[in-house]
C-alpha cells in the first residue's frame, strides 16, 4: 500500500481549530507544537527525496549500501503461505488476495532498509515542494513503463489516486479525501498534489508518492474493478509479473525481462531471483513436512516448539538446509489478542482487563515455548516509542486538555503506563484470578449458582477464540481453560483461512476475539488514523477491533502535527499511554532475531540492514550451491 503518514503545518483559522476541538485537542497542538501558516509563496525546495525529519542519508543517483552491487540473477525463491487465495487483486475485501499479489506495483517514491522516514524518487525525476509540505509537485521519469511496454504517465497517476480514493478498500480514502484539495496532471510527465488547508502536511508528499500506479487505459479497456477479486491482476510497472497460478494451491511470479528500472542505481543488487513461488498449505504442520521434502526452499520459522524441537532432520545436521538466527532491529510486530469491541460484553474496560490477566505468558513461554519470546507490553515495543512510567512533563501538557474535557480520567497524568500482568509459573495464576473476579464483580458479572459470569439480565458471558491457525491451538486451549475457571463460558473455533477472513473483515465482524497485530510504524502519522481512528472502526481490516476513541483520534492529530522527532517521540508516547488504557488487546510475545531455515542455495549481505530481512529484495540465488543440492538429489 505505500507510506501512510501524514506532514505538520496547520493554518490558524477557527475552522481549523473547530475540526482539532471536535477532535479534542486544538489548544495542545498549537500550544506544545505551534501553528504553520499555509506558504503557498515560501522558498521551494527541489530534491530527489525527502525525509520525515533531518536529511536524506543518500544523495542522487545512489547505490544502497547494504546491497550486493554484484549479486548474480536467477534461480528461484520459494516459500508457503497459510490457506488459500482466490484473487490477485489486494485492494479490495472481496476475496482472499494470493501472497505477492502487490508485486507488479510501484509507487512514485520508495523508501530503503536502512533509514526511518525517507522516501526516495523512483518513479520520478525530482519533487518540488514548499518548506511546510503544503503541495508537491513529482517530476516523473520518461522512461517508466508498464509491463506491456506502455509508457506511464501523470495521467495514470491522477487516474490511479481517483480509482484507489473512490472504490476498493477504504484506508485509502479514509486518510486522502480529508487531505488532498486536489491532484493536477500539469504535463504529462508533472503531477501535482495539493493538500488541504489546516490540516498537518509532514508527511503527506511521502504519503501520496508511495500511492500503487495502475495503468489507466489497461483499467478501461478490460473493464476493470477494483471492488471485485479478480484473478487477473491490473496493469504495473513492477519488476515482478505473475506467471502462473493454481487457484488456491500455488501462485509463481517471474522477473520481467524488460523492466523499466533495471538499470537504476536504487536498483542494484536487488530483484535477483528469476522467479518468485508461494506454495498454499492448509496446515502448518504438513507446510513443515512440504519444507523438509524441497516443495519449497526458504521458510521463516515462527514456532518457538518447532523451532526448539523439528530442525533435527538429517538435512540440517549436514549442512544442506541452514537454520540461522539474524538480527532483527525492527520494533515488534503488536501481536496480540484483540477484542471485538463492538460487543456489547467487551465495552467495559474492566472486563477486557480480567480477561487480560488470565493469559499466562510466563508460564506458556516457560512450557509451551522454551523460554525464546519476550512479553509485548507497548504498541512500540522494542523501540524509543514505547510508554514507560510515569508520564514525563512534555507528555502531561499534551493530555491534561482531554483529561480536561472528559475524555480520559486524571489518572492519566499521574499513573505508569499500563503493562501487561505478570503471571505465576503454574498454569492458573490464583492472584489473577481474584483480581479478575473482583473486576468481573465490579462490572456486573456475577458469579452464579453454577459459578458461572452472569450479568443482571441472566445471560453467561461467553467468550470464543476465533483460530484459522491450528498450531496455535496449544497456546489458546490453557487460555480457555483459565478462562472457564474465573467463571466465563470460553470457547476456542477453528476455521479455514477464508472463514476467517470473511469473519473479520467488513461487513460482518463476526468474532470475539482473535489473534493480530497492533500496528504503529517508527515515524507515525496517517496510518494511526487507519488502525486506530473511529473513522475506520467499522470499515476496515486495519482498525479490526473497532476501536473508537475521541482521545485516541485527537492525540492521532497531535502526533501529525509534530516538527521535530523530539516532538514526535513525545507524542507518540502520549498516544501509546493512552491505547494501553484502552485495553483493547491481551498482548502476547515477541523476539528481536528472524528465525530462518532454509536450503543452502542462497546468499545475502553481511551485516543485513537493520530494517529489514529483504529476502526477496536483495538475497541472490548460488546457482553452484545449488547444482551440488541437485546432484546429490536434495533438490529437484
Amino acid at each position: 500500500m505505500g507510506k501512510a503518514a501524514t506532514v505538520t503545518a496547520k493554518r490558524q483559522d477557527l475552522r481549523a481549530l473547530r475540526r482539532l476541538a471536535a477532535s479534542g485537542l486544538a489548544i495542545v497542538a498549537l500550544a506544545v507544537f505551534g501553528q504553520g501558516a499555509r506558504a503557498d509563496d515560501a522558498k521551494i525546495i527541489t530534491s530527489h527525496g525527502i525525509s520525515t525529519f533531518g536529511d536524506l542519508k543518500y544523495g542522487p543517483d545512489f547505490v544502497p549500501d547494504y546491497v550486493n552491487v554484484n549479486a548474480p540473477k536467477g534461480g528461484e525463491m520459494s516459500q508457503w503461505a497459510f490457506g488459500s487465495f482466490d484473487s490477485m487483486n489486494p485492494y479490495s475485501v472481496k476475496g482472499s488476495a494470493a501472497a505477492g499479489s502487490s508485486f507488479p506495483y510501484e509507487s512514485i517514491l520508495t523508501g530503503t532498509a536502512d533509514e526511518i522516514g525517507a522516501s526516495y524518487c523512483l518513479m520520478c525525476t525530482s519533487m518540488d515542494y514548499p518548506e511546510d509540505r503544503s503541495w508537491v509537485v513529482f517530476h516523473l521519469r520518461q522512461d517508466v513503463k508498464f509491463s506491456d511496454g506502455s509508457p506511464m504517465t501523470a495521467e495514470d497517476v491522477v487516474f490511479s489516486y481517483d480509482i484507489f480514493t473512490t472504490k476498493g478498500l477504504s484506508d485509502f480514502r479514509t486518510v486522502f479525501n480529508k487531505q488532498v484539495e486536489k491532484v493536477e496532471a500539469l504535463d504529462p510527465y508533472t503531477v501535482k498534489y495539493t493538500f488541504k488547508a489546516g490540516i498537518p502536511y509532514r508527511d503527506l508528499p511521502a504519503s501520496v508518492g508511495g500511492l500503487p500506479v495502475i495503468s489507466k487505459a489497461d483499467y478501461e479497456a478490460n473493464k476493470r474493478d477494483l471492488e471485485e477479486s479478480s484473478l487477473e491482476p491490473f496493469l504495473g510497472t513492477g519488476a515482478y509479473l505473475l506467471d502462473k497460478l493454481s487457484a488456491g494451491q500455488s501462485v509463481v511470479y517471474k522477473r520481467n525481462p524488460d523492466y523499466w528500472g533495471e538499470a537504476l542505481p536504487l536498483n542494484k543488487g536487488t530483484n535477483n531471483f528469476d522467479t518468485v513461488r508461494y506454495e498454499y498449505f492448509a496446515d502448518p504442520n504438513a507446510a513443515f513436512e512440504g519444507f523438509k521434502g524441497g516443495t519449497y526452499t526458504f521458510r521463516q520459522e515462527n514456532s518457538s516448539k518447532s523451532w526448539a524441537t523439528q530442525y533435527d532432520f538429517p538435512l540440517v545436521a549436514s549442512g544442506e538446509v541452514q537454520k540461522v538466527e539474524l538480527a532483527n532491529g525492527n520494533k515488534a510486530n503488536g501481536q496480540a489478542f484483540l477484542f471485538n469491541l463492538r460487543r456489547d460484553k467487551f465495552k467495559d474496560p474492566k472486563v477486557r482487563e480480567a480477561i487480560g490477566l488470565m493469559f499466562n505468558f510466563e508460564w506458556s513461554n516457560k512450557t509451551l515455548f522454551f523460554d525464546l519470546y519476550a512479553r509485548i507490553n507497548s504498541v512500540w515495543e522494542n523501540s524509543y516509542l514505547a510508554a514507560t512510567g510515569a508520564p514525563t512533563p512534555e507528555e502531561v501538557a499534551i493530555l491534561q486538555p482531554l483529561v480536561d474535557q472528559g475524555l480520559l480520567p486524571a489518572t492519566i497524568l499521574t499513573d505508569p503506563a499500563i503493562m501487561a500482568p505478570t503471571s505465576a509459573d503454574s498454569q492458573l495464576d490464583r492472584a489473577n484470578l481474584l483480581k479478575a473476579s473482583a473486576l468481573l464483580d465490579e462490572a456486573g458479572w456475577k458469579a452464579g449458582a453454577d459459578g458461572m459470569r452472569v450479568n443482571d439480565k441472566g445471560e453467561v458471558l461467553k467468550v470464543d477464540f476465533l483460530n484459522d491457525n491450528p498450531a496455535f491451538d496449544r497456546v489458546i486451549t490453557p487460555y480457555v481453560e483459565n478462562l472457564k475457571a474465573l467463571g466465563i463460558d470460553a470457547t476456542l473455533s477453528d476455521v479455514d483461512s477464508a472463514q476467517f477472513d470473511t469473519r473479520t473483515s467488513p461487513p460482518s465482524f463476526d468474532f470475539d476475539i482473535i489473534t493480530g497485530n497492533a500496528r504503529a510504524g517508527m515515524e507515525p502519522g496517517d496510518e494511526i488514523e487507519q488502525f486506530y481512528g473511529s473513522a475506520t472502526a467499522d470499515n476496515s481490516t486495519y482498525n479490526v477491533m473497532g476501536l473508537k476513541s475521541p482521545a485516541v483520534d485527537a492525540l492521532a492529530q497531535v502526533v501529525k502535527a509534530a516538527k521535530t522527532k523530539d516532538e514526535l517521540i513525545v507524542a507518540t508516547k502520549a498516544l501509546d499511554r493512552v491505547l494501553l488504557a484502552e485495553k483493547f488487546w491481551v498482548p502476547q510475545w515477541y523476539k528481536n532475531v528472524y528465525t530462518l531455515a532454509y536450503y543452502d542455495i542462497y546468499a545475502h549481505p553481511d551485516p543485513l540492514p537493520p530494517y529489514a530481512l529483504g529476502e526477496l529484495a536483495f538475497w541472490w540465488y548460488d546457482a553452484d550451491k545449488a547444482a551440488k543440492l541437485k546432484a546429490a538429489g536434495v533438490l529437484h
